[in-house]
């Protein structure tokens, strides 16, 4: 095992425990993956992160061949599926996170209730239609929901996010959730005030570099 691997690896662990620790995981829910060398490593099916080693991270190949000791997420479909259609996305979490799922069963967008809704790519965040786990039906779902935005809601299941690593993934999904829980509230006070469309518009904009290594902003 190279030494970038092994890092690697260890960094999808890292990252995989974080998300239980943030909240937005519990017990062996959810999951998480990084492009690896010409695929991508992804974190176990059925097997909680506190249990996990760096070495049960399962390799899907570029010809979808699974290697490794444990079986991968049985959601793999759908991060080689958004790596496939997105080339901007270096890492993926999904998460059951409480906010996100109570709107995903909902089956309802996000709308620019707030101009944080922007960081993800567009006026609004989606939730995509129902499709059953694992399936290559929820995957579909989930590409068409995220077509120019870096999150959406899966309907009756939770939520979806990718960044440029594993560092970047991980800060947009606990800013999702806090997104997901600020709408949660403000809807228990009524309908929110929206902002418009050349005011999103505005914002997008503005952060079109925000956040970005300065040799990407450049």
């Amino acid at each position: 095992m190279s030494v970038s691997e092994a890092s690697l690896r260890a960094e999808l662990l890292a990252t995989s425990r974080a998300m239980g620790s943030a909240g937005l995981n519990v017990g062996t829910s959810g999951n998480a993956s990084v492009r690896w060398h010409g695929g991508f490593l992804v974190t176990p099916s059925g097997l909680a992160a506190d249990a996990c080693t760096s070495g049960d991270m399962a390799w899907i190949d570029a010809s979808d061949r699974a290697h490794g000791p444990l079986a991968p997420s049985s959601e793999w479909m759908l991060h080689r599926d958004i790596y496939a259609a997105r080339p901007d996305a270096g890492a993926i979490l999904h998460a059951h996170s409480p906010f996100a799922t109570a709107l995903a069963c909902q089956r309802i967008d996000i709308p620019p209730f707030h101009y944080m809704i922007a960081r993800f790519g567009g006026h609004d965040i989606r939730c995509s239609r129902y499709a059953t786990f694992g399936t290559q039906a929820l995957s579909d779902a989930a590409v068409a929901a995220l077509a120019g935005r870096s999150a959406c809601l899966l309907a009756n299941h939770g939520m979806l996010v990718f960044g440029r690593d594993l560092a970047h993934a991980l800060a947009q999904a606990v800013e999702f959730e806090t997104l997901c829980a600020q709408y949660w509230h403000t809807r228990q006070l009524g309908d929110p005030v929206l902002l418009s469309t050349a005011e999103m518009d505005e914002v997008i904009d503005r952060f079109r570099d925000y956040g970005r290594p300065r040799e990407l902003a450049d």
